[in-house]
């Protein structure tokens, strides 16, 4: 079928030659005859013989050679799969010769316009690494050039090939750092662990402790007892409070979202982050996250529940909450089972030791001997840990001796006499009980710990050291070589004790001894009876041989087998093989003093070095003094238009606000009484928000270029990277704006006559371009207030942004009650995309009730709620009756508090209640919203940085044309259409239902067959979800 000319046989020849290989069988016979077909003009059958040869070039290396013409020439296919696929099969043909031709294309592929080979290219990098190891310079080049790429699918490998060639070169991750913090959330799963790997060594280095403020706090009770120097020289090292690096807390922020991940793996890697990273006090949210991996298989529970134990050893206050998520199931294996007992003991304390004891009691009659085993174990544990028990433990373990199963009594035995090593002069009766147990007991280890237990306390118990002594004697030849070794160890303390009686018994073992064949047991029995029968050979020890046999010996300290694991990161192969896997790196200590955070910041260029955050401009009052003074000018009859009720929102403008010039709510509830240094402050305000004005224009007008190649895209890339920076250094300076903004509102609410001044034509004509960033809900105003502001409506409109009629689609309903559920009754819901009667912040919800029996339905209703902290909801009027097949609709108003959690809830009727539950998409917590090109530009630019979320799709044929995107994106969101100049830009703005605010999707087509998807919004997380939702519908036809 390969020789075939029909390309039909040739494409079923390979898809039968692809699935013999998936099932595991061996094809590379067919070698010869599927390599012919790689010039093939049909892309189905290149795709698979790529796939063919991917798999098998390593081992056919002289015959994929003969090809490689063919995959040179295929580098520069128009297709990205086949340029994708021809550099996988170049990189798997592992002969030295081709490593310049691999070289070559490899850097060919990492300027690639598709990602998809760029991604591919950075696979490469590693094998071709391995193949030459001498390349790694040129390939640290490589790496250096797509670590700039902004691309989410090529992150996640290019970071793998820097770990794999170049872990230690720190140095190239700095000005891609918060740029990796910021795509973390869209890279794909695995890219997600290896980059949060990284990350974590990479803060490891470059920040200070965050644990120095706990550690100091221990140290202040010290300096009552330390001399005044002493004390002044502490004091000098503690007056600089620690502060965390904006960066540093960036990568804690920006990978806290992923702790929801479906991926164990991404959720682990984040828990370690926590653990190693984080301050103490925030370390706490990860232990939720893998309690909730415990209900995965039973190879992720061992991963967790390996970490779980590292971590509950030191800080046992992080799983306490969920101690009952520990408890043992019948179906765990005993891999678990034991692991879920560690964690029970290092999470043991006075308050839970009593359910535990009671929870360990039913776990010792277990069949599982192994678990039971380890069960009276963690009860010994328990005992020496928790000193209130031990009587308890000790009295408990006592009773299991009397079990009938051996290997119960066994394990007893042997914790018991761990424990009474402690306090061996209290249980003399213990040692008796357990001397008449060796006629039973039969388990070695259990015998030789009874005879080591007699032999130390034999002064203790003389009148029954003797007699266990004779009856050992008897059976000595047939017992274990462990029980031998603990025989001659009594015989001998027993003859320096008590050698009356039992001076022949010693010598007739020692005989017995000597014969041995076991060569220890012969060594023992020469060096015993050399120390303890006088001669004269005997040495000087004869006379040291009661010491050396009676000593006091220490008591053995019941430790957890994890806590030594502590030193390797966790999450990592050598963390659970408890020993250093090859090719792991070391989590370096904190560094004394951080590295200088300078080096994190990109270069821009001089458009973005004039957007500055307001709080920065106030150095530079003189300079923008003379445009200050002339927005003033502007303020005054400005102010005339809005009310001094919105004061409370001026926190917000004074970092983010006056990001827009001439913005109506700027200055809304200034009057004279206002200081002066508030006035200042106002005016600096103004002026760099006027800089910031024109650099957004300027930007816009740049984003509608397209940018063709790869120096362009970097630029790009650092301007983005710029504004996110600054969005950190801007959250430095909240805190001190809002206190300004407090104080503004007290002294306009101490005087509130309105200020009354001129209004010139020229400043009519300059207020009604002005308006505001996004219609805010605005409080209720006081009658007082509304008489103030009577006759002061110089604007025709309060904000040029409001609510508009959703774009027709048609409803999806949803099941809210099945009619086999509802025992006849059925309700299906459906969200009707207007704004809700019951409430501005409610989201309006249509239930359609059917009767489907043939009796009358009555008192249909709402019963007990059950929803989330904030969720508020309207129920609809309880319906008296419902006719046999009759159907009613009746609405409801749900506010989901701009989250996608589900509203539980009882639909009840005369005689029952149903549990019923509505989960919204995130498309419909949205309003659609109508605003120009203008606007939408505007507040784009206010919305950048982390507010920001993108992705490149790869959109099918039929879905370029704009009427296509348009239902492909109202069907799944309600939005509102903004008007487009330009036709390869579609956008879309909604707002939130419940906070009002703006989420704006921007679609824009590429060259080829990808568009770029942009989603810009304060509420990151519904940002990010209707991303995901988003992708796949356009993509797919």
């Amino acid at each position: 079928m390969l020789e075939s000319n029909k390309d039909s046989a040739k494409l079923d020849a390979m898809k039968r030659i692809v699935g013999m290989i998936a099932k595991g069988k061996n094809a590379s016979e067919l070698f010869p005859a599927v390599v012919k077909n790689v010039a093939s003009k049909n892309i189905e059958i290149k795709k698979l013989v790529y796939v063919y040869l991917v798999r098998y070039a390593e081992e056919q290396q002289d015959l994929a050679l003969l090809s490689i013409s063919t995959f040179q020439r295929a580098l520069k296919d128009s297709n990205q799969l086949i340029r994708a696929s021809a550099l996988r099969v170049l990189s798997s043909i592992r002969v030295p010769i081709i490593v310049p031709i691999m070289m070559l294309a490899i850097k060919e592929a990492s300027a690639d316009l598709s990602p998809y080979v760029r991604k591919n290219a950075a696979h490469a990098i590693q094998k071709l690494y391995s193949l030459d190891p001498e390349q790694k310079e040129m390939l640290i080049e490589v790496i250096e050039k797509l670590l700039k790429d902004k691309s989410t699918l090529v992150a996640g490998s290019v970071v793998m090939a820097f770990e794999e060639v170049c872990p230690d070169r720190i140095d190239l991750i700095h000005k891609n750092y918060r740029k990796l913090c910021n795509l973390l959330v869209d890279v794909e799963e695995w890219g997600q662990v290896v980059i949060i790997h990284m990350l974590t060594r990479y803060a490891r280095t470059q920040f200070v402790s965050p644990w120095k403020e706990d550690d100091g706090l221990e140290d202040k009770e010290k300096n009552f007892y330390e001399s005044d120097e002493e004390q002044k020289e502490k004091t000098e090292k503690r007056r600089k409070p620690y502060t965390m690096d904006p960066d540093h807390r960036l990568l804690i922020r920006n990978t806290k979202p992923l702790l929801q991940s479906r991926n164990a793996a991404v959720v682990m890697a984040v828990a370690q982050l926590y653990w190693h990273i984080s301050p103490k006090s925030e370390a706490g949210i990860i232990s939720k996250s893998l309690v909730r991996l415990l209900r995965s298989n039973r190879e992720v529970q061992y991963i967790v529940l390996q970490n779980i134990a590292t971590m509950s050893i030191q800080r046992k206050g992080m799983f306490e909450p969920y101690l009952k998520s520990f408890y043992v199931r019948s179906t765990d294996p005993t891999m678990i089972k034991t692991l879920k007992l560690e964690i029970l003991t290092n999470l043991a304390n006075e308050a839970n030791i009593s359910t535990l004891l009671r929870e360990f009691q039913t776990y010792v009659k277990s069949q599982d001997k192994q678990f039971a085993a380890a069960t009276i174990q963690t009860i010994g544990r328990c005992a020496t840990n928790i000193l209130e028990v031990t009587d308890t433990c000790l009295n408990g373990l006592v009773c299991l001796l009397s079990n009938k199963d051996e290997i119960v009594v066994a394990e007893s035995v042997v914790v018991i006499k761990k424990l009474l090593q402690m306090q061996p002069a209290q249980h003399g009766e213990i040692i008796k009980h357990m001397a008449k147990l060796l006629d039973s007991i039969t388990v070695p280890v259990a015998r030789a710990s009874i005879l080591w237990l007699i032999g130390e306390n034999c002064e203790r118990v003389p009148k029954i050291a003797p007699d266990v002594l004779r009856k050992m004697a008897k059976s000595f030849t047939s017992e274990d070589d462990l029980v031998k070794l603990q025989i001659l160890n009594l015989g001998a303390k027993l003859y320096l004790t008590n050698s009356k009686q039992t001076k022949l018994l010693t010598q007739y073992i020692l005989n017995l001894g000597k014969y041995d064949q076991n060569y220890d047991i012969r060594d023992r029995t020469r060096f015993i009876r050399q120390l303890i029968v006088p001669n004269e050979k005997s040495g000087a020890l004869s006379k040291y041989a009661k010491k050396i046999f009676l000593a006091q010996k220490p008591a053995p300290l019941l430790e957890s087998p994890f806590k030594d694991r502590d030193h390797f990161q966790l999450g990592t192969l050598s963390h659970t093989l408890n020993t250093r896997a090859t090719g792991y790196l070391e989590l370096s200590n904190w560094p004394e003093v951080a590295p200088d955070p300078s080096v994190r910041n990109v270069e821009v260029i001089e458009l973005a070095k004039e957007w500055t955050p307001s709080g920065k401009a106030k150095k530079e009052k003189p300079a923008k003094k003379f445009y200050s003074e002339s927005e003033e000018e502007e303020d005054s009859s400005d102010s005339s238009s809005d009310s001094e009720s919105e004061s409370g929102s001026e926190s917000e403008q004074d970092e983010e606000g006056d990001r827009s010039d001439d913005s109506s709510e700027d200055s809304s509830s200034e009057s004279e009484s206002e200081s002066e240094s508030d006035v200042e402050n106002k005016r600096t305000a103004k002026s760099s928000s006027k800089a910031k004005g024109k650099g957004d224009s300027e930007d816009g007008e740049k984003k509608d270029e397209k940018s063709e190649t790869s120096d362009s895209s970097s630029a790009e890339s650092s301007s983005m990277e710029d504004s996110s920076s600054e969005s950190e250094s801007k959250s430095e300076s909240e805190s001190k704006s809002r206190k300004v903004t407090k104080e503004k509102e007290k002294k306009t609410k101490q005087d509130k006559n309105p200020v009354t001044k001129d209004v010139s034509l020229l400043d009519l004509d300059d207020f009604n371009t002005v308006f505001t960033p996004i219609a805010r809900p605005t409080p209720a105003l006081s009658p007082s207030l509304v008489a103030d502001l009577e006759g002061l409506n110089l604007s025709t409109s309060s904000s040029v942004i409001s609510v508009s009629t959703p774009v027709f689609v048609p409803m999806k309903t949803h099941v809210l009650l099945h009619r086999m559920s509802g025992k006849g009754l059925a309700a299906h819901y459906f969200f009707s995309r207007q704004p809700c009667i019951f409430g501005d912040k409610m989201v309006s919800v249509q239930i359609t009730l059917n009767n489907t029996t043939d009796r009358k339905i009555e008192n249909i209703h709402i019963g007990e709620k059950k929803l989330p902290t904030g969720m508020e909801m309207h129920v609809f009027n309880p319906i008296e009756s419902l006719e046999p097949e009759g159907s009613i609709t009746v609405s409801m108003g749900i506010d989901f508090c701009d989250s996608t959690q589900t509203a539980s809830f009882q639909l009840c009727t005369k005689d029952d209640c149903f549990s019923v539950n509505i989960q919204p998409p995130v498309g419909e917590l949205l309003l659609p919203v109508a605003m120009s090109e203008k606007d939408f530009k505007k507040e784009q630019g206010m919305l950048t940085g982390m507010n920001e979320t993108s992705t490149l799709i790869i959109l099918a044929p039929q879905n370029f044309t704009s009427s296509v995107i348009l239902q492909k994106i109202v069907n799944v969101a309600n939005v509102g259409v903004v008007p487009s100049g330009q036709d390869n830009i579609h956008r879309f703005a909604a707002k939130t239902v419940h906070s009002g605010s703006l989420m704006l999707v921007t679609v824009e087509l590429k060259e080829g067959s990808t568009a770029q998807l942009i989603i810009n919004t304060e509420k990151t997380v519904i940002g990010s979800v209707l991303l995901r939702e988003l992708k796949p519908v356009l993509s797919q036809g």
